[in-house]
């Protein structure tokens, strides 16, 4: 189904940027949302498509996963229009709307060929899946002894001049840096990073909490999938962890799985970061969307059963969680209102990406990106940029 024309969605909840209204409508008009309200105040002169909606069911924002390796067999790092254009097709499926690409450590010219292919596909795409709103360099940038699933081999210091290099052969499509500022020439990457308009994430780092301060006070303002692969909590050293919560500064990066996070964390990290510093990621590896198997995740083996992606060493390499599955778990975790739940995967990473003019709520003029959700909040259906590009089969 084709939503080009005029179209209006009706009869669910629909969850706008403050209130949440009960028998709502949206109006869609090619690529942007032009209205909403209640079913009493859709205009009597609309003479376009009417799609009428279960009550019980829940309108909302598409998810922004700023942090994505791959889906359904394909991954960034592939370097192929096929790789991206499997991702983005694959992640509305999961009310995905739009996502950062993220590479991975790997050789140099492994990497850029990575960052033309994503800038290239960026440039082409069109509206009918999720939208690559940049990309994540995660990596090389980092602490070995934190390397967790990225290749030790290929990790280096923070190097400026190799990053512009890289930065101008993606068109300036790279958004957010994951590196280690306790390295040589570290805070100084930050501080260019950050007068460059792009995100410096700390992550895969062994930085104690002044390491932490000083590279807020270089423009930090980011955190890599908090707790794994970094210097952990301790009542005498808060390290990387402690000052990730402590610092208002920072967002943080979760991977709400189960696995890389134990659920009764995800308390503390609410009442410390408050569900505006919080961000919803997958952190997802190709396997996502298949069977248990062995896959590749930079050139290394990953064994998949039982929803973990592992090494051979039992390191965990990324997940294969989606993001609903993301949202639902924190419903369950959490005592919070679940539209702060659901910000934590839309509103928040608009906003941190510098897009919520046109991503991340549901408000007249801002890009048709929207999902439908059942009662058990899995997705029924997804929109992105106005253009069905999902549609469960009941």
């Amino acid at each position: 189904m084709n939503t080009s024309q005029d179209t209006i969605l009706k009869g669910c909840s629909v969850f706008l940027e403050d209130r949440v209204l009960d028998f709502g409508f949206i109006q869609m008009q090619g690529t942007k949302i032009i209205n909403t309200g209640t079913i009493e105040e859709i205009p009597p002169s609309f003479d376009g498509r009417i799609i009428d909606l279960p009550p019980s069911y829940k309108l909302i924002p598409g998810f922004i996963d700023v942090h994505i390796h791959g889906a359904a067999g394909a991954d960034t790092m592939d370097g192929t229009e096929e790789a991206m254009d499997t991702i983005s097709c694959a992640l509305p499926k999961e009310g995905t709307t739009s996502f950062l690409a993220t590479t991975i450590t790997q050789a140099d010219e492994q990497i850029e060929k990575a960052l033309k292919n994503a800038a290239a596909f960026a440039e082409m795409q069109q509206p009918g899946q999720a939208e690559v709103l940049g990309i994540h360099l995660e990596g090389p940038f980092i602490n070995s002894s934190k390397a967790g699933a990225q290749p030790k081999e290929y990790i280096k210091d923070p190097d400026i001049a190799l990053f512009d290099k890289w930065n101008e052969a993606s068109c300036q499509l790279i958004k957010l840096v994951t590196l280690a500022p306790e390295l040589r020439n570290g805070e100084a990457f930050v501080e260019h990073l950050s007068k460059n308009g792009i995100i410096a994430s700390i992550g895969h780092s062994d930085a104690d909490y002044i390491d932490v301060k000083r590279a807020v006070a270089a423009g930090a303002t980011h955190v890599t999938h908090l707790f794994n692969g970094m210097k952990g909590l301790h009542h005498r050293e808060p390290g990387t962890a402690g000052a990730a919560l402590k610092l208002d500064e920072l967002k943080v990066e979760l991977i709400v799985d189960g696995i890389h996070i134990h659920p009764e964390m995800m308390e503390l990290v609410y009442r410390m970061k408050k569900p505006e510093r919080m961000i919803l990621i997958t952190d997802s590896m190709r396997a996502k969307c298949l069977k248990n198997g062995i896959y590749d995740l930079g050139g290394q083996e990953v064994s998949v059963a039982d929803d973990k992606a592992l090494l051979k060493d039992g390191t965990l390499a990324g997940s294969i969680l989606k993001m609903n599955e993301a949202v639902k778990n924190m419903t369950r975790y959490l005592n919070a209102p679940l539209m702060e739940i659901i910000k934590m995967a839309t509103e928040v990473p608009a906003k941190q990406l510098n897009v919520y003019d046109r991503k991340g709520s549901i408000a007249s003029g801002k890009d048709a990106d929207i999902v439908l959700l059942d009662e058990e909040l899995q997705v029924a259906s997804t929109w992105c940029r106005g253009q069905l590009a999902y549609q469960r089969e009941d």
